[in-house]
């Protein structure tokens, strides 16, 4: 009984793809690895895309999480137009610490500002508040220009508050998945509805009497 419970609640199971998108030495793995496992990983500089896969709990439901960690050769390396497609949602992260970073996460949000692919806007490093270069209101309107989520985080010292950012993502990507399913069936629905009231039309037509 316990075996097909499970095999039920594991086809059941919603599957999340997740970009995380930023320049180079912002912390995406730093973060990644920190939500997945809860331990930090410091500097890891990779020289290629890097995917993960994780079976979570968000609001008691499993979701597997397939996280895709970019991995931009230069601050002009934006995110190609297959990245976008792929994901479900994006992990838009840049550092306060890095000015540059944060232009380079403004380019990026020029890019995705006209989709519907949910976003959240990261900034990573608010441990290093010293040595600060892009101030929080900053990275709010940044948020608040794309209509998403925004948070400043630690990975090397939090681990609840960049769990915080990805559940918020993923509950971001899910209502946006039962919307867009919401709005298919009710466009559904109305071409059902048209098509009867057709139908019924032309069947009270050929019961008129005839001359």
């Amino acid at each position: 009984m316990n075996t097909k419970h499970m095999k039920r609640k594991k086809s059941s199971m919603s599957e999340v793809k997740v970009a995380v998108i930023g320049a180079s030495g912002v912390g995406k793995t730093a973060l990644s690895v920190r939500f997945l496992t809860r331990r930090y990983i410091g500097e890891y500089d990779h020289q290629s895309e890097t995917r993960y896969k994780h079976e979570v709990l968000i609001d008691n439901d499993p979701v597997l999480y397939e996280i895709l960690d970019t991995c931009p050769k230069s601050i002009d390396d934006l995110p190609s137009p297959e990245v976008i497609n792929w994901a479900d949602g994006l992990l838009l992260v840049y550092s306060i610490t890095d000015r540059g970073s944060f232009g380079f996460l403004k380019k990026v949000g020029a890019i995705v500002a006209d989709s519907d692919i949910p976003a959240y806007v990261v900034a990573n490093k608010n441990d290093m508040v010293h040595l600060r270069e892009v101030s929080v209101e900053e990275g709010a309107i940044l948020a608040r220009n794309l209509e998403c989520g925004f948070s400043e985080v630690a990975a090397a010292e939090q681990v609840a508050p960049v769990a915080v950012v990805f559940q918020e993502l993923c509950r971001a990507v899910l209502a946006a998945r039962r919307k867009s399913k919401h709005s298919l069936l009710e466009r559904m629905l109305g071409t059902r509805t048209s098509n009867l009231r057709l139908y019924a039309r032309g069947k009270s037509d050929s019961c008129l009497p005839k001359d």
